[in-house]
């Protein structure tokens, strides 16, 4: 089999379509059918199942995608190391974020990087902690930006101390004499959560101080959280760097005892990267690593 081979299988894998994996690849559908059915014979087994809905992975083909990844991003970090013997820089890096991150530093981060590296092409997949974890475990992305607690075998540079803050509707605590929200004061109230998925960092803390919460409201994003939360529907936890543009009338309270979640940035193997990659690497660490970190 190809490279070629391996990029229209990838494409038709991550696109789930033949006619649009066309488009990207500048090939014709049948072309891309051809080079599908081509490589199931080789292979002696099926990697696509076709159906009116659309084209998904068999289980096979789910098996193989990780490892056409890998060889796809190897053959990238070769022409990649070989344009910098030539005193080029250039190449694609693939990044995963979350929600604040795409929200809070990931504009700066493609207006800093593209001014000094034009060349490099940066390709973003945005979704929660556990999408961030499987496209770094499965070679989707090449870097990732997730907390510590969600890295899990995933080796990861803790970058930045993001503490958890308590959200109310704007004005709901009457008794101001503390500047902060305990455990026992949590307890009382009704809660806007997010799937542990989204929040690991949040439930750890729950879970920690055995705060067993009521609430009828779980949610996926950020923005659906708050918005309850200001129509009076419960409380939350946040990170305060969710917080830093919200459009919602809430107050926000440090809580005690206090917690954070520490974000950084993963790579499956940090000691062997792409040089585009190695760059991206660095120049995140530069800007948003904290001296105590």
């Amino acid at each position: 089999m190809t490279l070629l081979t391996y990029q229209v299988f990838q494409t038709v894998a991550n696109i789930g379509s033949f006619h649009k994996a066309a488009d990207i690849l500048g090939l014709t559908p049948s072309a891309i059918s051809h080079a599908i059915s081509s490589m199931e014979r080789e292979l002696g087994f099926t990697v696509l199942t076709r159906s009116k809905s659309g084209i998904t992975l068999t289980n096979y083909g789910e098996h193989l995608l990780p490892y056409v990844n890998a060889v796809l991003n190897s053959d990238e970090s070769l022409q990649q190391a070989i344009a910098e013997l030539n005193g080029l820089k250039q190449g694609k890096v693939k990044l995963g974020v979350f929600s604040s991150v795409c929200t809070n530093w990931l504009p700066q981060i493609l207006y800093a990087f593209q001014k000094d590296f034009a060349e490099i092409k940066i390709e973003v997949f945005q979704g929660t902690y556990d999408d961030v974890y499987d496209w770094i475990k499965n070679g989707v992305v090449d870097l990732g930006f997730l907390s510590v607690s969600s890295a899990k075998d995933i080796p990861i540079q803790p970058l930045y101390k993001d503490p958890l803050l308590c959200v109310l509707p704007k004005g709901f605590r009457k008794n101001t004499s503390s500047p902060y929200i305990d455990i026992a004061e949590m307890r009382v109230h009704q809660f806007v959560t997010q799937r542990e998925c989204t929040d690991a960092d949040i439930q750890n803390f729950l879970k920690e101080n055995s705060l067993r919460i009521q609430s009828h409201y779980h949610v996926v994003d950020d923005l659906s959280t708050v918005a309850l939360v200001e129509k009076g529907f419960g409380i939350c936890l946040m990170p305060e760097l969710v917080m830093h543009d919200i459009p919602y009338a809430v107050d926000c309270y440090p809580i005690y005892p206090p917690a954070c979640r520490i974000i950084g940035i993963a790579a499956l193997n940090p000691d062997f990267m792409a040089p585009a990659v190695r760059t991206m690497y660095n120049c995140i660490i530069k800007t948003y690593k904290q001296a105590d970190l």
